[in-house]
């Protein structure tokens, strides 16, 4: 039986002893914790969560330029890239355990890590927001510095990019562009399922699904490279 969402006064101490910041708006901490799914709910975590995307990148790019002030940019993009992306915020999010605070519908809760992972990662980002709007910069940087910048000391290779090495490797023998089109929307509009197929002049299609456009987008990519032995199946799966 899953454990009782806290709330009130026992939700601040939680909360504060993982982000380190006591939250004197508990409105705004409650609302960075519900997701547009749940049931009665009368606001949700999407606009913290565009706040909060920026402010996660602004504090990254602060920290990695100050823990390696000697590497070029090239270098610090893609680990940056890495960083911010949604696969690290949702590893947060667990370590956090905010699958226990959320308000969100049974289902999306109920589905596990896998299908959890984006709204766990939205909810950190739109925890970030609410801890930069109730204490600050300051208080969003520490939040942000306990949990990145361990993460940062990890050797970060290159993150893949399936639809930028499909149009290089289309660029090398053709003035050919992959083009991109929705083939089917299926699911619930908390968590939808999009297919995408991605057409190039002389070379059959590829399909690929996702959880949103960009997704199936690049798994239709993935799909077209490791097809056309550009990219090994390890690596689409990835």
């Amino acid at each position: 039986m899953p454990l009782k969402r806290p709330t009130g006064a026992a939700l601040a101490s939680e909360i504060a002893s993982r982000t380190g910041h006591v939250f004197s708006n508990m409105r705004l901490l409650e609302t960075a914790l519900t997701h547009s799914s749940a049931v009665k709910a009368v606001s949700n975590n999407e606009r913290l969560e565009f706040l909060g995307d920026r402010v996660l990148g602004l504090v990254v790019a602060d920290m990695l330029l100050k823990q390696f002030p000697d590497a070029r940019e090239g270098e610090i993009a893609p680990r940056f890239n890495a960083l911010v992306d949604a696969r690290t915020c949702s590893r947060v999010g667990l370590e956090l355990e905010l699958d226990r605070y959320m308000r969100a519908d049974a289902a999306l809760k109920s589905g596990g890590q896998k299908a959890g992972g984006n709204y766990l990662a939205d909810a950190v980002e739109a925890l970030v927001a609410a801890v930069y709007l109730d204490g600050g910069i300051d208080a969003a940087r520490a939040f942000v510095l306990r949990y990145w910048q361990p993460l940062a000391l990890m050797v970060v290779g290159k993150p893949a990019n399936p639809k930028g090495e499909l149009q290089e490797w289309i660029a090398k023998s053709s003035d050919a562009r992959p083009t991109y089109a929705i083939e089917g929307r299926e699911g619930p509009d908390h968590q939808p399922v999009f297919t995408v197929s991605v057409q190039v002049a002389g070379f059959a299609p590829a399909q690929g699904a996702g959880s949103s456009r960009r997704a199936a987008e690049e798994a239709a990519a993935s799909a077209f490279l490791v097809r056309e032995g550009v990219w090994t199946a390890e690596r689409g799966a990835a």
